[in-house]
């Protein structure tokens, strides 16, 4: 029997959207695991930050991935659309790292260059790469193909840019009763 492989949990963070992506390595080969969207909907900045950490506290308790790849916030425009950006990328981080998981991150121009062999591909390249890649009937919706293509840029080795924490060897200070524990 073969080896399972290592599982990749690719992450494109948004506040409205936030994509999800699975994936197994085995050498070269890559496999299809799952994908989704987070939805948070309408409503106050809490409640959907709280919708995003809890769906993928979720996912890493059903997938139980082995690694996580994240794709870095840029500046864009408007300053609070980036900080919205930056607080949802921050909660999916933090559920990442609390699920135990190394935290990889990549910038959308590394992310691209990975999957499409150029660094300004548009979503609709993105989407038609990742369904070719994982061998996918049909194209995953936009946010979930772009946590995919997070997740193969890993797999590639591409680009790696930062690790936030090792699986082994790392300490988890816990909060109990308003106390480190």
């Amino acid at each position: 029997m073969a080896a399972p492989g290592v599982c990749i949990l690719g992450i494109d963070p948004g506040l409205r959207c936030t994509g999800f992506g699975l994936i197994t390595q085995r050498g070269t080969r890559l496999g299809y695991v799952a994908s989704g969207v987070i939805r948070t909907g309408s409503g106050a900045v809490p409640e959907r930050l709280a919708v995003i950490h809890r769906a993928l506290d979720e996912v890493i308790s059903q997938y139980r991935p082995d690694i996580a790849a994240v794709e870095k916030v840029f500046l864009n425009t408007n300053p609070q659309s980036t900080l919205l950006l930056g607080q949802a990328r921050g909660v999916a981080l933090a559920a990442l790292v609390l699920g135990d998981l190394a935290v990889h991150e990549y910038t959308a121009l590394q992310i691209k260059k990975a999957v499409t062999g150029q660094g300004h591909a548009d979503k609709r390249q993105i989407q038609d790469m990742v369904t070719r890649l994982l061998a996918l009937p049909a194209p995953p919706a936009t946010d979930a193909a772009d946590a995919l293509a997070c997740a193969i840029c890993h797999a590639h080795g591409s680009g790696l840019t930062t690790r936030v924490r090792q699986r082994t060897g790392a300490r988890v200070l816990r909060l109990r009763a308003g106390r480190l524990a």
